[in-house]
């Protein structure tokens, strides 16, 4: 009878031994053994609209899978589709579910490199920044043109694209629109620190209008070892109250930024960015200046240049000239190149 027992009791531990070590190995493959298999790190994208059918389907789409049983479980033991929290989650090649579902679950996602480039209209910057991350270029454009929102901001219409230092920041892709201009104020007072500051004084600007001198440098030229010597030309322009003739702003003016030749028609418009019949600087930049732009503004080469062409070689160069009679000597070479090329707009 006790040899009955004890044989009874030996099957039934080795039957719960069996059942522990399947049921362990079961959850230790569908939940701790790699499951994802992509060939590089890869990424989704949770949304605000997402739900847990979508996650589950962005996360097979992009995650080369043996099995998502494990994700199910969790899913329904954790309740995912009461707690989803959006933003941008990497999957690893050889990453098991557990991990995958924590990272989503705990909201621990991965920054993304936003690029503020300087780019010539605010509703491209809209759009350019709507593309990189969550929100909508729609919020994003609203605040840009909302007056109130633009005095709160320190700025007007024209002034407001002096706000952006063109450059490359880790941000969360899931941002607000406010987080969004938050950091961009932070990242402009960063810039804008006490030695730049100085500098601006020290050549008789506000930062703003170093940046809209800074735009017109910027579309006058490529080449970064010109941009001081432009820069010059054109202080040196506003200190003789002499207009600054400035081509790019006429552009800007007329909206057509692929006019490759001035006529004097064009030189017409009737706009304050027409600096052929407006003395001093436009209202504002006619682009986002780059670092190298502003930084050629307050660091500008002192000389006695006050015309400039570009070069007939199409560099993307320029000939300065100190009076008058070289700058047309200049111009004449620059024209007969144009006409050469058949470039009569």
């Amino acid at each position: 009878m006790k040899k009955k027992k004890k044989k009874i009791l030996f099957t039934v531990l080795l039957g719960t031994i069996l059942l522990c070590t399947i049921t362990g190995g079961t959850i230790y493959y569908y939940l701790f053994a790699p499951q994802f298999h992509p060939s590089k790190n890869t990424y989704i994208y949770i949304d605000r609209d997402d739900t847990t059918d979508s996650i589950y389907t962005k996360i097979k789409q992009v995650g080369h899978v043996n099995s998502l049983k494990g994700f199910d479980w969790m899913v329904k033991y954790k309740k995912l589709n009461q707690n989803i929290h959006t933003g941008r989650y990497i999957i690893r090649p050889n990453d098991n579910v557990y991990h995958v579902f924590s990272r989503i679950s705990r909201g621990y996602q991965k920054p993304i490199n936003l690029t503020i480039g300087n780019v010539r209209t605010m509703d491209r910057l809209a759009r350019s920044v709507g593309k990189q991350i969550m929100i909508d270029s729609a919020e994003i454009a609203k605040l840009l043109f909302d007056s109130t929102f633009q005095q709160k901001m320190g700025y007007n219409i024209e002034t407001i694209p002096c706000l952006f230092i063109p450059e490359t920041y880790q941000v969360y892709w899931d941002m607000s629109v406010d987080e969004f201009f938050q950091r961009m104020q932070k990242e402009h007072e960063r810039f804008w620190n006490k030695d730049r500051l100085s500098q601006a004084t020290a050549i008789g600007m506000t930062p703003s209008e170093v940046c809209t001198l800074a735009s017109i440098v910027e579309e006058e030229t490529n080449n970064n070892e010109e941009k001081p010597i432009v820069a010059g030309l054109y202080m040196n322009r506003l200190r003789a109250d002499m207009p600054l003739q400035a081509d790019p702003t006429i552009k800007f003016a007329l909206q057509d930024f692929g006019l490759r030749r001035i006529t004097n028609e064009n030189l017409k418009v009737n706009s304050p960015y027409n600096t052929y019949i407006n003395t001093g600087l436009p209202p504002g930049p006619i682009r986002i200046p780059s670092i190298k732009g502003i930084d050629s503004v307050l660091n500008y080469t002192k000389h006695n240049y006050i015309y400039m062409c570009a070069k007939e070689d199409f560099s993307g160069t320029h000939n300065f000239a100190s009076n008058y009679t070289e700058h047309m000597a200049n111009a004449r070479k620059y024209w007969k190149a144009l006409n050469e090329r058949k470039i009569f707009k």
